[in-house]
């Protein structure tokens, strides 16, 4: 055999696992065998277009077998159509059957729908089925004799099928739960009855239908614990005395202030008034003066004037109390 001879056979032979190889990679003979064996009608074209359309035909090829097995009928183009909307079709193949095997009424576009929602469609059947305990933080209410109880409940639920599009999570059951409590426990006249009816708590929040637009259904609310606090009805009143007190004081020293004013007012004015009487008083032998000098007053009204003073002056002395001078003992 001529060298060209050779070289051409080993061209068409690594041609031919070139062809074979695109040949399979192209065309998943594996998955067809596997599907036709399964008693999944597909072909494959269809499984060669799915790599066009960059769909991975083995997701959808073992969603197809997964639901023919269980007894569902699913189409190729549905799964296709949620693969690419950016569902899970996995997810959603495994809800149907065990809504399916649970004899839970869900479709396939109620379950596409959820999935689509950012819902794991999956594990809201299986909460459906086997319900789920969650547990509320610690709620703090007061009573209205003023005592403060602390309160954890747990809440069992059940997924609702029919509102898991556009329904309120976990995290609203807890709030409307803790909400309910303080409820109940503010309306209590004495902490004392919650304490020997816990159940009274429970009933109350449940008759309130705090399910309602959520995507669960509440079967029970069961107290897990309830303790004894401190009482803010006392601490509120020593605070509120505290707080008149802090008044009345800053009343007290406006007053205090006020009337200190009024005494300063007061003693201006009698200076005042003082130093008037020593202006008049200065003025009186310039009177005097005048008198004498215009004829109005004589020397013997003027020593008769004097007498007159020294008489009061002597009177005044004499009613006056004698005080000891202790510098003499």
């Amino acid at each position: 055999m001529q060298p060209d001879q050779v070289l051409v056979y080993a061209l068409l032979g690594l041609g031919a696992l070139i062809a074979l190889w695109i040949f399979f990679r192209i065309l998943p003979v594996g998955l067809w065998v596997t599907a036709q064996l399964s008693g999944v009608r597909i072909s494959l074209i269809q499984l060669a277009l799915m790599r066009f359309r960059k769909v991975p035909p083995g997701i959808i090829t073992n969603a197809l077998i997964n639901a023919h097995k269980a007894g569902l009928m699913l189409s190729r183009d549905e799964l296709e159509a949620h693969f690419m909307a950016g569902g899970k079709v996995q997810s959603v193949v495994n809800a149907l059957i065990s809504a399916e095997k649970a004899n839970i009424p869900l479709n396939f576009k109620l379950a596409t729908a959820i999935d689509l929602a950012g819902r794991d469609v999956f594990e809201a059947v299986q909460v459906s089925v086997n319900p789920r305990v969650l547990d509320t933080p610690p709620v703090s209410a007061v009573a209205k004799n003023g005592i403060q109880l602390i309160v954890k409940a747990r809440v069992t639920v059940r997924a609702n099928i029919n509102q898991l599009v556009g329904g309120a999570g976990e995290e609203t059951i807890l709030a409307r739960v803790g909400e309910g409590i303080v409820t109940t426990i503010g309306s209590a006249e004495d902490h004392r009855t919650v304490l020997e009816n816990p159940d009274r708590i429970s009933k109350t929040v449940l008759s309130k239908g705090l399910d309602a637009g959520t995507a669960f259904e509440i079967l029970s609310i069961d107290i897990a614990d309830i303790d004894v606090s401190e009482n803010i009805g006392a601490k509120l009143q020593i605070e509120q005395a505290a707080a008149d007190l802090k008044v009345a004081q800053a009343r007290a020293e406006e007053r205090r202030a006020m009337a200190v004013a009024t005494e300063q007012e007061m003693k201006a004015k009698a200076q005042e008034a003082r130093a008037k009487v020593i202006e008049a008083e200065a003025q009186i032998p310039l009177a005097i003066s005048e008198a004498f000098r215009s004829g109005h007053l004589g020397v013997m009204d003027y020593y008769k004037m004097q007498n007159i003073q020294s008489d009061t002056q002597m009177r005044d002395s004499i009613s006056k109390p004698q005080t000891k001078d202790k510098s003499k003992e």
